[in-house]
């Protein structure tokens, strides 16, 4: 007699980590209220960004009784894009195909106002003092419109010769040009232009070369003076900024390509950061000498940042996603929730009793957290962006503009650092099981933690350690405008910048994610559930 045996078709096999993954993704979405949460996640922010309007425009009377409504002034735009001041003054001449200009920076001084001196009434009683940014030297610019390439080679008050073409361009002459009297020679040959610097005027130095796209076949020569504003701090919190001036002596003036008579030009006219209308600028000649005075800056607008709390009157774009972390609340409660709901009603041993791995339940969580996270975090912050951005337009308020690769790193970087804060949740959750401990923690943090830091409500010093060593340091993302050595600003979180690299401050908050679950999982298969 023959003993059958059954052998059924079901292959036998554990739970795959897919499996796993559809598992928890359907525990997610079938609680109605965090699906809610995820909604709302998605649309508050957009519904701050509505309320923050501002407005900076003027309205006159029109025709036929009509307001007219003007908006603000926008910022001189580079020829990278960016936003620049372009506020100097400028002695020069028309150049026409290849040429060079040599002249010997015989002094560089300046001046700039006391605290509670009328800044509208002239230079008189202002201080001796050259800022340590303050320039003069020679250029070579496209023409006098503000934001026009140019490259130039000039020697700046407290660190020494420098070549710098296009704003946001900068070479150090390193420590032999260190002070005046220096020479200093600019050559153009095509669009190419070369910046050198002798101590004597018999060897010379390359600073610098530059070639400039488009520069066309007439541009403009001639020397510079310009001197960015004065900042004084009177106590902790208070303070005064104040146009300063720069005086450049030039003589051995040589200028080879070029035929014409010279003229002086304020460029860029006047504004907060260039010169009153009372002796700053200006320039004289006698014989061989030229003397020429000027106030402002030609370099990168750092908005915020700058002296006097912005170049102009232009607003960052990532001003426009503050409503982005009452959405972050949200999230932060649907993530702790997501763990502490099966502890709390006892269903975590079901869970792992269907798997086993309890590592794997908790990476399979992980990721599903993470990633409706990052969906509703990305949807809420288009949506706040595009609110922000068109109730800035309607108030006239500029917005500086920012390379399309920094506006995707804003904005998929704001919803992969919400998504990595979720798994931090996820695993404090984990470890706590208490659900309101860990939602106030995830706040302070994360919410409040931004709070304190981007609002100046703590000193500089103490808000870049927390942005440092703090998962807050995420948040680096979120910078749009770079910092520039060359351009003095007062460059803090409470204005927007970061003590670290956006990707770098991106990867202490994966640091602090990785390290939290990973204790999490070793916690969790060493003790009762």
């Amino acid at each position: 007699m023959t003993m059958l045996t059954y052998q059924s078709p079901v292959t036998d096999s554990r739970d795959s980590f897919g499996q796993t993954v559809r598992a928890e993704w359907t525990k997610l979405r079938t609680m109605r209220g965090w699906m809610i949460g995820l909604l709302l996640a998605a649309v508050l922010p957009a519904g701050f960004a509505f309320l923050g309007r501002s407005s900076c425009a003027s309205q006159t009377s029109g025709p036929n009784g009509r307001t007219v409504t003007t908006a603000c002034p926008g910022p001189a735009i580079g020829p990278n894009g960016e936003a620049v001041n372009d506020n100097f003054f400028f002695v020069h001449q028309p150049l026409t195909g290849n040429g060079s200009l040599t002249v010997r920076l015989t002094s560089l001084t300046g001046l700039y106002p006391a605290a509670g001196l009328n800044t509208t009434t002239g230079t008189a009683g202002w201080t001796s003092g050259v800022q340590p940014w303050s320039r003069a030297g020679i250029i070579i610019k496209e023409n006098t419109t503000p934001g026009s390439a140019y490259a130039a080679i000039m020697l700046t008050g407290s660190h020494g010769v420098h070549f710098q073409y296009n704003f946001i361009h900068d070479v150090s002459g390193g420590s032999s040009f260190l002070k005046a009297p220096v020479w200093l020679r600019l050559t153009r040959s095509g669009d190419t232009i070369t910046g050198y610097a002798s101590a004597n005027g018999v060897r010379w130095s390359l600073v610098g070369s530059a070639t400039l796209t488009g520069l066309g076949p007439t541009a403009q020569i001639g020397m510079l003076a310009a001197s960015p504003p004065h900042v004084r701090a009177t106590s902790a919190h208070t303070g005064f900024v104040a146009p300063s001036q720069a005086t450049g002596v030039f003589d051995r003036v040589d200028l080879s390509g070029a035929s014409g008579s010279w003229n002086g030009t304020a460029n860029g006219g006047d504004s907060d950061n260039a010169a009153v209308d009372t002796g700053v600028d200006g320039w004289t000649r006698s014989g061989g000498t030229f003397t020429v005075q000027g106030a402002g800056d030609i370099a990168p607008d750092v908005g915020m940042a700058s002296p006097g709390g912005g170049g102009g009157p232009g607003q960052t774009v990532d001003l426009t996603l503050v409503g982005d972390f009452v959405g972050l609340i949200a999230l932060i409660v649907i993530a702790a929730m997501f763990m502490t709901s099966e502890y709390r009603r006892g269903l975590i041993r079901v869970t792992f009793a269907a798997s086993p791995n309890r590592g794997r339940v908790l990476a399979a969580k992980a990721i599903v957290i993470a990633a409706v996270t990052f969906v509703a975090a990305l949807i809420g912050t288009i949506l706040a962006l595009a609110v922000g951005v068109h109730m800035l337009h309607s108030g006239g308020v500029p917005i500086l503009p920012i390379p399309k690769l920094t506006l995707i790193r804003i904005v998929v970087g704001t919803a992969a650092v919400f998504a990595v804060v979720a798994v931090l949740i996820l695993a404090l959750a984990a470890l706590l099981r208490r659900t309101a401990v860990v939602v106030v923690l995830g706040i302070v943090v994360f919410v409040l933690g931004w709070l304190l830091t981007r609002g100046g409500l703590l000193p500089a010093g103490v808000a870049e350690w927390i942005l440092r060593l703090t998962p807050a340091a995420g948040y680096a993302v979120q910078q749009s405008i770079p910092s520039y050595s060359f351009v003095p600003a007062n460059y803090t979180p409470g204005n927007g910048f970061y003590p670290l690299a956006p990707w770098a401050g991106f990867a202490v908050l994966c640091l602090w994610a990785a390290a939290a679950l990973g204790l999490t999982i070793y916690v969790t298969n060493r003790r009762d559930v």
